[in-house]
C-alpha cells in the first residue's frame, strides 16, 4: 500500500456518525488535530448516565484540538434528519470530503433472547443508516478532491461461529460490510473510496465498559486512539487506488510503519489482550 498522497486532513470536512463518544470522537479529534472541519453526528445532547458526552462536548474538544465543528442532533434512522445534517455541513463548510460510518447499535443475544424492537434497533441503524447515510452524502462526496467512505464493519468472514452467539447483531454488522463490498465497486469509477475498518482487540469504549465485560476486559483493551490513527492513514490515501479493503487497525498501523503498539494498551501490563468478534 503506498504512503499517504494528502499530506494531511488540513480544511477536510468529515461528516462522521456517532461522533459524540468513543471511536468515532477520537477519529473526529485526529482529524481536527489537522484543523479539518468536523460534523458531529450523533442524537446525545443531554448527558447520559452511563454514556458520557454530548455533540456539544466533542465539539468544544474538537475546536480546542484545532479544527472547526459543527454539531448536528441526527437520528440516522430518519431520512430527513440525515438530509438536513448534510444540508447544514455543506452550507457551513462548503462540502463534504469524507464520511465515517461509525454509529452503531449494539445488542448481543442468542435469537430467542432478542426482542424485535432491539432487532429493529440494530438493522436500523447499522445496515440501514449505513446505506441511508451513504446515499444522501455520496452526490457531495463524488465533486471532493481525494473523497473516502470510511465504514467501521468487519470483515465477511461468513462462519456460523461469528453468527451462533448473536444471529441479529452479526447480521446487522454484516449488512455494514456489504454496504463497503457493493459500493467500493459501484463508486471505483467516480473516484470515492469506500473502505472499511475493524480492530483486532476490543476497543475501551462505553458500550465494553457496560456491555462486555466491565472493568476487566476494559484493562486488557487498546485505546480508541489506535483506530482513529489507522482511520487517519486509510483517509490520507488516494482514493482511487485505495479501495474495497476491509482493514484491520493494527495491519494498518504496520503498514505505516508503526510496528510498536503499547502505546495504545490501555494498561501494558494487565496481560494479552481480549480478541473482538468476527476477526
Amino acid at each position: 500500500m503506498p504512503d499517504p498522497v494528502v499530506p494531511d486532513l488540513k480544511d477536510k470536512t468529515l461528516f462522521i456518525t456517532g461522533a459524540s463518544r468513543g471511536i468515532g470522537k477520537a477519529i473526529a479529534l485526529r482529524a481536527a488535530r489537522d484543523g479539518a472541519n468536523i460534523v458531529i453526528v450523533a442524537k446525545t445532547t443531554e448527558p447520559h448516565p452511563k454514556l458520557p458526552g454530548t455533540i456539544f462536548t466533542a465539539a468544544e474538544e474538537v475546536k480546542q484540538a484545532g479544527g472547526k465543528a459543527l454539531p448536528v442532533r441526527t437520528d440516522i434512522r430518519e431520512e430527513a434528519q440525515i438530509q438536513a445534517a448534510v444540508d447544514q455541513a455543506v452550507a457551513t463548510f462548503g462540502g463534504i470530503d469524507i464520511l465515517v460510518n461509525n454509529a452503531s447499535a449494539i445488542y448481543l443475544a442468542g435469537t430467542l433472547q432478542t426482542p424485535m424492537k432491539r432487532y429493529d434497533l440494530m438493522q436500523g441503524v447499522n445496515a440501514r443508516g449505513t446505506f441511508a447515510t451513504s446515499q444522501v452524502c455520496l452526490p457531495f462526496l463524488k465533486q471532493a478532491a481525494n473523497p473516502h467512505i470510511l465504514t467501521l464493519s468487519p470483515p465477511l468472514n461468513m462462519e456460523a461461529r461469528w453468527f451462533a452467539p448473536h444471529v441479529a447483531y452479526t447480521m446487522a454488522k454484516f449488512g455494514m460490510s456489504m454496504c463497503v463490498l457493493g459500493m467500493a465497486e459501484e463508486f471505483r469509477a467516480a473516484g470515492v473510496a469506500v473502505n472499511a475498518l475493524w480492530p483486532r482487540t476490543t476497543i475501551a469504549t462505553a458500550a465494553i465498559q457496560n456491555l462486555l465485560g466491565g472493568d476487566e476486559v476494559v484493562q486488557r483493551s487498546r485505546t480508541p486512539a489506535i483506530m482513529a490513527d489507522a482511520a487517519y492513514w486509510i483517509l490520507t490515501q488516494d482514493s482511487r487506488t485505495c479501495t474495497g479493503h476491509f482493514f484491520i487497525d493494527d495491519e494498518v498501523l504496520h503498514r505505516a510503519g508503526i510496528t510498536d503498539l503499547t502505546s495504545y494498551a490501555v494498561d501494558p501490563d494487565a496481560g494479552s489482550l481480549m480478541p473482538d468478534f468476527f476477526v
